[in-house]
């Protein structure tokens, strides 16, 4: 295994590809922790942070990659989930959308026709 994985060279490796290191680097992490149980050498005890941080950027990707196609999956449709929302606050969320705001009763929208503002020639 290369000491350190790179997310860039990652993104364009497919989800059985990543799965498959992914397994490979939790195995030498096994290993690892084996030797350092057994008294292993100080520079194989420096290596397992190195696996760790390999692991949860192999696990970003590939997390990132199955809410990109998620993301296209739900593009047109008329309901996103939960978690494809935007976050923004909740009282953002629960605001009036533009089109609710914009509504009017129907005595409101009467009074506006047969009541227009009145336009006056003297200017102030």
């Amino acid at each position: 295994m290369p000491a350190k994985v790179k997310a860039y060279e990652l993104q364009s490796k497919s989800k059985n590809d990543l799965t498959k290191q992914l397994s490979d680097l939790k195995s030498e992490l096994l290993t690892l922790r084996v030797q350092k149980t057994t008294g292993g050498a100080a520079s194989k005890l420096t290596k397992i942070n190195v696996v760790r941080k390999s692991i949860a950027r192999v696990l970003t990707v590939m997390n990132h990659k199955s809410r990109q196609n998620l993301r296209e999956y739900y593009k047109n449709k008329k309901y996103l989930p939960l978690d494809l929302r935007p976050k923004k606050t909740r009282a953002i969320r629960r605001r009036l959308t533009k089109h609710e705001v914009s509504l009017k009763t129907e005595k409101q929208h009467k009074k506006d026709i047969h009541f227009p503002l009145r336009k006056y020639a003297v200017k102030a």
